[in-house]
């Protein structure tokens, strides 16, 4: 545990080192906020329903760009090499790299909790579903950030880790939404399977032990992928 913190530590700091951190973190709340106050005053209701709506596809494009240096970088830069060196274990990295990623996506939405202050004073907001809510987007956050260090893990490129975890979290963001143009038979697998229909379950205030499994079943696929990747680069 000692040596994930570190790496934790380590990559959490880069973050805000360099201005990427800065730049997603501005990019996301004026894409997040446009959206969300341009529509609050036509629909006149208390609730931030139309934030997180918004959230898994903000959160596609978002994430990836976050977390596409985890590994790609170092593989380019030779770095990775040096760090077998050390004495940690591989998980110890992957987790490490995952654990940055998923607390950065977090923070990121600390700035968002304005809105609900900011609603609270205009009408009666529901405090449930807001706290459904932003444990959906915690849990969502953590789960594109560990698609985001599997595809980092793939490639050296960091554009190209970029759009791979893009292409990922997208599909299974809308994996619900275009189940209804394949047969009724897999109609129900496309749905489960799909993160967009988990994370609107938890958004409503509904707490369902399925939908918080499922999180962590996308965190332990793509992280023990992530793991076995790069056990093969080694």
């Amino acid at each position: 545990m000692t040596r994930t913190f570190k790496i934790f530590a380590k990559e959490l700091r880069d973050y805000f080192v360099s201005p990427i951190a800065y730049i997603v973190i501005c990019i996301f709340l004026l894409i997040t906020g446009w959206f969300f106050f341009s529509t609050f005053f036509i629909y006149n209701q208390a609730n931030l329903r139309t934030f997180f709506t918004l959230l898994p596809v903000v959160f596609s494009f978002v994430i990836p760009a976050v977390t596409m240096r985890l590994f790609a970088e170092e593989l380019h830069s030779g770095s990775y090499e040096m760090l077998l060196t050390l004495p940690v274990k591989l998980s110890d990295v992957v987790v490490g790299k995952f654990l940055a990623g998923a607390a950065f996506a977090s923070l990121m939405l600390v700035p968002t909790l304005s809105y609900a202050v900011s609603i609270s004073f205009i009408g009666d907001l529901d405090w449930g579903p807001v706290a459904g809510g932003y444990l959906g987007a915690v849990l969502l956050g953590a789960a594109y950030s560990a698609v985001g260090v599997f595809a980092s893990s793939l490639t050296r490129n960091q554009i190209v880790a970029f759009i791979t975890g893009m292409v990922i979290c997208f599909s299974l963001t809308l994996f619900d939404k275009i189940a209804i143009f394949f047969p009724a038979a897999i109609v129900g697998v496309f749905t489960q399977i799909a993160a967009g229909y988990h994370f609107e379950n938890i958004s409503k205030g509904i707490l369902d032990t399925r939908d918080v499994l499922y999180f962590f079943s996308v965190i332990f696929v793509f992280l023990y992928g992530a793991h076995l990747v790069m056990q093969e680069k080694r």
